[in-house]
């Protein structure tokens, strides 16, 4: 499946949340799932249109004082089952890009120090990824109590903890071998 057919999904499970406008479902992308899927506001709007074309949301626009209206999305029936039905897929195994990786393949075609830097430089990265995802992993679990549903961001939120915590010993390791070059 094309990533334009799961950026659809993105924008259904969006609104399966909640109705709102291409910039609330872009906003809420940001403060949920913008460490794993992202969607732009270029994407987010034709999204939208072709959503409603096929009857899996409707729209209505709301008056703004001083502003252009504001179009609001909802999910309809069929769109919450269209977006069930793709849940039960299975997922789709994806080759990651990733540009570190690339330059350190071909790194003997550089200076052994800017290889460290670019090592270290992913390495505060990860550092910094890491206080994030704790600092969120508090806050669901302190909302847990009175909201079951939030097991699933933490369950997202544990994979990039986890993810770090490995990328970080890699990179000690990593930085070890180049430093004993």
């Amino acid at each position: 499946m094309a990533k334009e057919n799961k950026s659809k999904y993105a924008v259904l499970g969006a609104l399966s949340n909640c109705p709102g406008s291409g910039y609330d479902i872009k906003k809420m992308m940001e403060q949920s799932t913008s460490n794993f899927w992202n969607e732009s506001y270029g994407q987010i709007y034709p999204i939208l249109k072709q959503l409603v074309e096929e009857g899996l949301a409707t729209s209505h626009a709301e008056k703004q004082e001083g502003k252009p209206e504001r179009y609001v999305y909802t999910l309809t029936e069929r769109g919450t089952e269209e977006l069930q039905r793709w849940l039960t897929e299975p997922v789709e195994y994806v080759v990651e890009r990733n540009e570190l990786l690339l330059k350190l393949y071909f790194g003997r075609h550089i200076p052994l120090e800017k290889n460290i830097e670019h090592v270290r430089t992913f390495q505060q990265l990860q550092t910094n990824l890491l206080r994030k995802y704790e600092n969120i992993e508090l806050y669901l679990q302190a909302g847990m109590a009175s909201d079951p549903d939030l097991l699933y961001p933490l369950l997202t939120l544990r994979y990039g903890k986890r993810r770090c915590q490995s990328l970080l010993e890699w990179c000690e390791e990593t930085l070890a071998t180049l430093h004993a070059l």
